[in-house]
């Protein structure tokens, strides 16, 4: 298992979902986690599960000032010291491209791209100060290889991705390392109403590989790795945790 013993962490979107699976995975490997969302009582949920002293961050990241007040916060609770940074929050949009409203792209933008930039912006001099660090983006596959009717959320997870290469390259020789995770369907509240649809579940299982959905634990897994010493070799990559459904050749038929 990664060893996260004697580290902090600051998870966003940490709620429910992959982030409060982030959260659990990164306490039972030893840290210490900052949980940032809007719902505190869904912060709170979680961290009474957590071992490691967490901290709650009720956070707006969609606004411009949010993730500068999340980041303060955390690091004045841990004296300065920040080790891992999950870049989580976010949200979906199925809609046929050609329908999309300005506000919808704006939202998506604020939320997917923007809160990830300002966060990640905000840790980096602790990080650089420390000599040490590790980011983790959420992605998608969506955003490796683009779905029917999810053209802006794919854009926004595509740009987090250029996100995670560009810091690897350029705070890579400050010894901080950058990666992202790109799920496929992970069983969330984001797929519930699409996969209650009929023939939903059979038609994405004839897809996956190992035929099965992924769960938000072995997401979390993932992240953990990649935030611990054991990947310090691991930086500016992508790691589809998808159960192979990225190496298919129609992506979300019908779905």
């Amino acid at each position: 298992m990664a060893d996260l013993r004697g580290r902090t962490a600051l998870v966003s979107g940490a709620g429910r979902g992959i982030g409060a699976a982030i959260a659990r995975a990164c306490d039972a490997a030893g840290a210490r986690v900052a949980l940032v969302a809007r719902t505190e009582s869904e912060l709170r949920a979680v961290a009474m599960e957590l071992d490691n002293d967490p901290l709650v961050i009720t956070a707006d990241l969609e606004t411009a000032d949010g993730p500068d007040l999340a980041a303060e916060a955390a690091l004045e609770a841990f004296d300065g010291q920040l080790d891992v940074l999950v870049n989580n929050a976010g949200v979906g949009l199925r809609k046929d491209s050609h329908l999309v409203t300005v506000d919808e792209l704006d939202h998506l933008w604020r939320v997917n791209v923007r809160s990830a930039l300002l966060l990640t912006a905000a840790v980096l001099p602790a990080m650089v100060a420390q000599k040490r660090g590790s980011i983790v983006s959420i992605s998608s596959i969506s955003g490796l290889r683009g779905a029917p009717r999810r053209s802006i959320y794919a854009a926004t997870k595509a740009a987090l991705d250029g996100m995670t290469r560009a810091i690897a390259m350029e705070y890579g020789p400050a010894g901080i390392r950058a990666n992202s995770v790109a799920p496929g369907v992970v069983e969330t509240a984001m797929w519930t109403e699409n996969l209650a649809k009929p023939g939903v579940v059979e038609a994405l299982l004839d897809l996956i590989p190992t035929r099965r959905l992924s769960t938000p634990e072995e997401v979390a897994d993932v992240v953990v790795f990649l935030a611990s010493d054991a990947a310090r070799s691991i930086t500016g990559e992508v790691i589809a945790a998808d159960g192979g459904i990225r190496s298919t050749v129609n992506l979300y038929p019908k779905v």
